[in-house]
């Protein structure tokens, strides 16, 4: 799909050391989720907020934690629960008796990776500061706007809906996310390094930066320029328009999905060590990126399904 000119441009070597460094390193820590991790840092390189849903104990925060101290971003753990106000999140002003003036105190929101552990066990008001926070970097307390730190990132975790005591999150608030994702339980050979290995948080404080804060961005920019064909962009379009008209979907894909869905092709490629993008980096950040924005007509199918339905449906031009 490349011309010629882009078919021979690769990734430079510092740029796919560092790469695979950081997987390495967390790698060290989250133990046979070399996928999931790679899919984290893609979603993390075009400046999305990534949502895992999955059972307790699998290992959400400690991916969440792993992913701060790998890319040397400060974090803040914000523990959601029903009775956490907005004010808890991002921070009040409190006026001062000294100097007649209110002073903002910042709330934990003030990081460059949040972990928003179990989102939806607080209540919608809550949420919706968090999202705002999202999707403007910034936050408005008394009529003053202030600016969150850069980058940001917001990694959510979320109990499964059948789980007592949850505020699911409408889909305006999931369409904010632009990766929803799933660990799961540990394969075998996983498992047993875990059951003989060290204590996770034990591991988790022996992991230095690999990179910091001004690296990172520097390669979000690099993502950026990873080159799209027109061809790759009329398979993107058949997936959006056939989402929207075919009756085995509820509802169809959005123009925002459909950008985030070229955004986090672009990482993938940047990731596997190319500067173009081939159908096969949409098709593997598909699921991920549209299963919690693609509702099948059938209620029961699971995002996964969903996904590999609309991939069967369009054809690779």
């Amino acid at each position: 799909m490349p011309g010629p000119l882009q078919s021979v441009k690769t990734v430079h070597p510092d740029d796919r050391a560092a790469f695979e460094a950081v997987v390495a390193a967390a790698a060290r820590v989250i133990v046979g989720k070399d996928h999931e991790l790679k899919l984290s840092l893609a979603c993390l390189l075009v400046r999305g907020h990534l949502l895992i849903e999955d059972l307790p104990g699998v290992g959400k925060t400690t991916l969440a934690h792993v992913l701060a101290r790998t890319l040397g971003l400060s974090f803040q753990r914000i523990q959601f629960t029903s009775d956490l106000l907005p004010a808890d999140v991002v921070g009040v002003s409190v006026y001062e008796k000294d100097t007649g003036h209110f002073s903002f105190h910042p709330g934990p929101l003030f990081a460059q990776l949040i972990l928003a552990d179990e989102v939806n066990r607080a209540t919608p008001r809550t949420q919706s500061a968090l999202l705002e926070a999202m999707q403007e970097h910034q936050v408005t307390v008394d009529g003053k706007s202030h600016a969150l730190p850069q980058p940001f990132f917001v990694v959510a975790t979320q109990n499964p809906f059948h789980q007592i005591g949850t505020f699911p999150l409408p889909e305006s608030h999931l369409d904010r996310f632009l990766m929803r994702i799933e660990l799961g339980y540990p394969d075998n050979r996983a498992e047993r390094v875990l059951l003989k290995g060290r204590d996770r948080r034990e591991l988790l404080e022996s992991v230095h930066p690999v990179i910091g804060p001004k690296r990172l961005m520097e390669l979000q920019q690099r993502a950026e320029e990873v080159h799209v064909s027109d061809a790759l962009i009329d398979y993107l379009q058949d997936l959006l328009d056939f989402s929207r008209r075919a009756p085995a979907f509820a509802a169809g894909l959005s123009p925002r999905a459909g950008i985030g869905l070229r955004r986090t092709a672009q990482a993938w490629a940047l990731l596997s060590g190319r500067m173009h993008v081939l159908p096969e980096d949409v098709q593997v950040v598909l699921t991920p990126v549209v299963g919690h924005r693609l509702r099948g007509s059938d209620r029961e199918s699971t995002p996964a399904a969903v996904a590999e339905q609309l991939l069967r449906a369009v054809p690779v031009p």
